[in-house]
């Protein structure tokens, strides 16, 4: 294993900043490229078979590119769709990224479980195979919140969000008159926890935001124990889309470690 290997952790947008961070807290000497597939934004609202082909081309091109010793898959939409594909065809480990529903499971006090995704996740039956091995005796309400997305991608863009934008994404599972006794809220989509402190002022400060990423970056030091890792370079980010994309996102970019970035 070249030392200087990356771990690529690839998202359709800026969600997967939010497992790069933990990343970077298990393993601070890691080198990472960080790929966003802007110009594919948003996964939840295609269909499986694009999400599944989109996904499958761009990582082996990207993983025959920059070699990395590990993939993440920063992506719930992505991970419940071509995770098993991605794992197919290509040798690299691959670590994907699946609604935090287990962890959910063991927190609530009520029962009563949220789970906010986009579209294409809540829909996925490997959403149904992780709610009856672990939730089959608590109630889960599924909501696809795709507008939370672009919400979040403003927000890291250092836009104003529009007032009851994210109240309004989400006013299905608050109004569902199951949602009385909800207490934990499972954020199934990388890009929720960008918006932790507006979901607490739609549902309430007590309310507990389950996501999956302390745990990803465990997995992730897990499969990487032992090996050495050194930094030829800075950490950086590529992306698919337009260069104005980028060019928005540096100030962010920088505050995560990634000093330049480039389209793919």
């Amino acid at each position: 294993m070249n030392p200087a290997a990356p771990i690529l952790i690839f998202d359709s947008g800026v969600g997967g900043l939010t497992i790069l961070a933990e990343v970077r807290k298990a393993l601070p000497q890691a080198p990472v490229i960080y790929a966003a597939d802007f110009a594919g934004l948003p996964y939840g609202t295609k269909s499986e078979a694009e999400v599944a082909a989109r996904v499958c081309g761009l990582l082996g091109r990207m993983a025959e590119r920059y070699q990395p010793r590990l993939i993440c898959i920063a992506c719930n939409t992505a991970s419940t769709i071509a995770l098993s594909m991605v794992r197919d065809v290509l040798e690299v480990p691959i670590v994907g990224t699946v609604p935090a529903i287990k962890p959910a499971a063991l927190v609530t006090q009520t029962g009563v479980i949220g789970l906010l995704g986009t579209g294409a996740t809540v829909r996925q039956p490997y959403v149904d195979r992780l709610e009856a091995e672990f939730a089959a005796a608590k109630h889960l309400i599924r909501h696809p919140a795709d507008a939370l997305v672009p919400l979040a991608e403003a927000k890291m863009r250092g836009e104003t969000l529009a007032e009851g934008a994210v109240a309004e994404a989400v006013a299905g599972l608050r109004d569902d008159p199951q949602a009385q006794d909800l207490d934990t809220l499972v954020l199934a989509c990388t890009h929720f926890p960008l918006l932790a402190d507006e979901l607490r002022a739609v549902f309430g400060q007590d309310i507990q935001l389950v996501d999956g990423a302390q745990g990803i970056a465990r997995r992730i030091a897990s499969l990487t124990q032992g090996q050495d890792f050194a930094r030829e370079g800075s950490d950086f980010a590529v992306a698919t889309g337009s260069a104005d994309s980028l060019t928005t996102l540096t100030p962010m970019l920088e505050r995560h470690g990634l000093m330049h970035a480039a389209q793919f």
